[in-house]
């Protein structure tokens, strides 16, 4: 695995500089005052926002092959979704899916950014030729006034690190609720979370059980903290020991406000005889109105994303034997503190033979 604890590491795709359209995305070293930098008086519930005002997450995510593409190609595709419909980008960003759906034949987009990233996605919008179509809003989804009493269609690259971290979900599902039209689109509008187990010895042992012997010095007492913080990382594919379970499909034009907040049980049998060591959750997208049916997975066997996988790693190293399954249950919910951050319930029990364990471990994404 190429493990890298930072969840913001950029994702060096051999695709990024593969660009099939005309647009032009602004320098942001060009316009570095259009970053407005935080300012003294912001507040931790300001963070969320601000880290959006810097270009190098947005760089990463518009490199990110897989993501950019899919959404490029549900509007060019299927341009008789778009064609003159009024259109609302939620999170709009740099504004390259207001881009898209404006060049797929929108009649108008409106684009909602908070982070002052908006500034730059306005300037984005003028030099590329599409002020007449994209309106860029600064502000909060829940505290701004569209123009429009309706919308035809919200499109929002929504999805945290395991589907649900950053909780923007809520916000898509408000502005839904407020300015869809009865039949409108969302786009996309199915997400489903996946999870499966691997054999991960070497990391583990390199990161985990580090703190048992810190030169000569027992730092046990952090290795529970640093078990309980999933790792968002790559997983090499031949690592996975057992099938993979489907925790939960989510059906965004549909569902409602707390459906994020769930519990799923899950049965995992192993496919051969190995060590489990590590849960792995990864989760898939598609954008179900379209055509030909349109996602992409952010799984182990498919092209690797910046959503990489995240990694629940378990305190007992299980020995598991081909046929046996390890049986639990997942409980995600919103942290009380912070909404945007991530609660992780694990259950699980193994009855094998070579092991028995059971176990609750809780974990928070953070």
């Amino acid at each position: 695995m190429g493990h890298n604890k930072n969840k913001n590491t950029a994702m060096h795709s051999p695709h990024e500089n593969n660009n099939d359209d005309d647009m032009v995305l602004e320098d942001p070293a060009e316009n570095d005052a259009s970053i407005v930098e935080a300012s003294d008086t912001q507040t931790s519930a300001d963070y969320y926002f601000d880290s959006y005002s810097h270009f190098g997450i947005h760089e990463e995510m518009l490199k990110d092959y897989v993501r950019t593409k899919t959404y490029q190609m549900s509007i060019y595709q299927n341009k008789f979704l778009f064609k003159d419909k009024v259109v609302l980008d939620v999170g709009a960003g740099t504004g390259i899916l207001s881009l898209f759906c404006a060049k797929g034949g929108a009649k108008h987009v409106y684009a909602v950014e908070c982070s002052s990233m908006a500034d730059m996605a306005k300037q984005i919008v003028e030099k590329n030729g599409y002020s007449n179509v994209v309106t860029v809003l600064k502000g909060k989804i829940e505290e701004i006034e569209l123009p429009v009493d309706k919308v035809d269609i919200i499109i929002s690259e929504w999805m945290g690190y395991f589907l649900l971290y950053e909780n923007m979900l809520d916000t898509v599902l408000y502005a839904r609720n407020k300015w869809l039209v009865n039949e409108g689109l969302v786009l996309p509008d199915k997400a489903s979370l996946y999870l499966t187990a691997i054999e991960d010895a070497e990391y583990k042992e390199d990161k985990i059980e580090f703190w048992n012997n810190v030169y000569g010095f027992n730092m046990s007492c952090i290795k529970k903290q640093a078990i309980a913080e999933p790792l968002v990382d790559i997983v090499d594919p031949r690592q996975i020991v057992t099938n993979t379970q489907l925790l939960k499909t989510m059906d965004i034009s549909k569902m409602v406000i707390g459906d994020a907040s769930f519990t799923a049980p899950f049965k995992l049998i192993a496919e051969r005889n190995d060590f489990i060591h590590a849960l792995v959750a990864y989760f898939d997208v598609m954008f179900t109105p379209c055509h030909k049916l349109t996602g992409f997975s952010t799984g182990p066997n498919s092209k690797a994303t910046h959503w990489k996988q995240t990694v629940l790693y378990l305190e007992d190293v299980l020995t598991i034997c081909q046929g046996e399954a390890i049986t639990g249950s997942v409980t995600i919910s919103q942290n009380e503190n912070n909404h945007r951050d991530v609660d992780i319930l694990l259950k699980y029990e193994l009855n094998g033979q070579k092991c028995v364990s059971s176990r609750v471990q809780s974990y928070k994404m953070r």
